[in-house]
């Protein structure tokens, strides 16, 4: 399947390494590719640049993210909270109508320090938005609550079995993301809260996420619905 995914960060790259290896052909959006191809420094997180990436990925491309939507048959929102909704203007409406939109990103504003606060919340969630804003798109919520290594490799936390949310108005898009994610990535546990109105909990989850990142020291953690 062709897959586009806009964002070039550790969970971009994490993701488009996990599905090309599945099989998937991939391409990855970014503003510019030729400045995002000549950075040389590490990412947010210590890993290697994209350009050393798609050298060890010779399978995944790169591309804008008009391109990268227009490529895929299914796209992956991997953008930060902020940039969210002004990435996918670039990708363009036509390029995203009919197709799956898989959403990850969370509304932090980190612009006063850590711990980052909410930029929507309550009322609201950025995966609404991104609905409003593009009503002939499937948009699906998930991964958006664990971290980027987590998200295509449960198992290595507590054998998988701890808990991932999906929600979104449409049922066939709910039910292709959830194949993919416990087919493709391993997840035992796919918990469908609702309609995309549901994104409010999940994204409302990440500041006792970042808090408790803060305490663990340790990113990889997650957390398990016992019912």
């Amino acid at each position: 399947m062709k897959i586009g995914i806009l964002g070039t960060s550790i969970v971009g790259k994490t993701l488009a390494g996990k599905l090309s290896s599945l099989g998937h052909d991939v391409m990855i959006g970014t503003r510019d590719p030729v400045a995002t191809r000549a950075r040389t420094a590490p990412g947010s997180f210590g890993e290697p640049p994209l350009s050393a990436f798609l050298a060890d990925q010779p399978a995944v491309t790169l591309g804008t993210f008009a391109q990268a939507a227009a490529h895929g048959e299914a796209v992956f929102n991997a953008t930060s909270g902020q940039a969210t909704l002004e990435a996918l203007a670039l990708a363009g409406a036509a390029n995203l109508d009919g197709k799956v939109l898989v959403d990850l990103s969370n509304p932090l504003d980190f612009s006063r320090g850590m711990p980052p606060s909410l930029t929507v919340c309550n009322d609201d969630s950025l995966g609404e938005r991104v609905q409003r804003a593009f009503p002939g798109v499937k948009v699906v919520k998930t991964l958006n609550t664990v971290n980027a290594y987590l998200m295509v490799a449960p198992g290595q936390l507590a054998g998988g079995d701890h808990t991932l949310f999906v929600c979104g108005d449409d049922a066939g898009a709910k039910a292709w993301v959830t194949t993919l994610l416990r087919d493709g990535f391993g997840w035992r546990d796919v918990l469908d809260l609702g309609g995309i109105a549901m994104a409010r909990g999940t994204e409302m989850y990440l500041p006792l996420w970042v808090r408790l990142y803060g305490a663990l020291q340790n990113p990889n953690f997650s957390i398990k619905v016992v019912r």
